[in-house]
């Protein structure tokens, strides 16, 4: 079926056999291609044609491009196979710590690739969880698998005592092995600003905030991006 931004309608039998229709010829491409003047127009069955085969062409083209581009989905991770868990390392919340170490543990135990997004060490992450649950305080953690939200901690507990977590996971990529740069934290100090957050700007002769970085100073570590991708 076309795209529902296509304007085509397909004909009806009683259309198709009506006697109006005359099947292009040879001589009307050819006057269709004819840039002279003085040259009589093309029958209007070949134009109707001709702009029907247009707007297939151009419709293949959108599709295809479509297909080709990457997601700018944060959560879109079926293609790489990858768990994404947002959670807190913070020990503010007794229940809620407790639920990410365990639900960490579960997804660890699988030896599958986790996408790990800790909410206390960069509060962007907080945003995209808010956007992807259209919640504006949602509770952790929290669990998607191909873009989809497999719930929180008694949920993930559920399906894995019922054995369909592990069923989950068939045919997704292994987990890799343990960073070597980061220790397993998943974040490293910013290059550009050492960590401070801060860089200096010739054009304003004073510091401004890091654009490359978090508030913290720490970005993502690209080790564990590349595994995990």
């Amino acid at each position: 079926m076309w795209p529902p931004w296509v304007n085509t309608t397909r004909s009806s039998g009683a259309a198709c056999r009506s006697p109006s229709f005359s099947s292009p010829t040879l001589k009307d491409l050819h006057a269709l291609l004819d840039d002279d003047p003085g040259k009589p127009p093309p029958s209007h069955a070949l134009r109707r044609i001709l702009h029907r085969a247009c707007l297939a062409s151009t419709a293949l083209r959108a599709l295809r491009s479509a297909a080709s581009a990457p997601s700018s989905d944060p959560l879109d991770r079926r293609r790489r196979g990858v768990f994404v868990l947002y959670f807190t390392s913070l020990r503010v919340v007794r229940r809620t710590f407790e639920d990410c170490r365990s639900v960490r543990s579960i997804l660890r135990g699988l030896r599958v690739a986790v996408d790990e997004r800790d909410l206390s060490m960069d509060p962007r992450f907080l945003a995209e969880l808010q956007a992807a649950l259209d919640c504006p305080q949602p509770t952790l953690p929290q669990v998607f698998l191909a873009g989809r939200c497999l719930g929180g901690a008694d949920e993930i507990h559920g399906l894995h005592e019922s054995g369909e977590l592990k069923a989950l996971i068939d045919g997704l990529a292994p987990a890799a092995s343990a960073c070597d740069r980061c220790g397993g934290v998943r974040f490293v100090l910013c290059a550009v600003c050492s960590g401070s957050h801060k860089r200096y700007s010739d054009k304003g002769g004073d510091f401004r905030a890091c654009d490359e970085c978090n508030e913290n100073g720490l970005v993502r570590c690209p080790d564990c991006l590349t595994s995990a991708v």
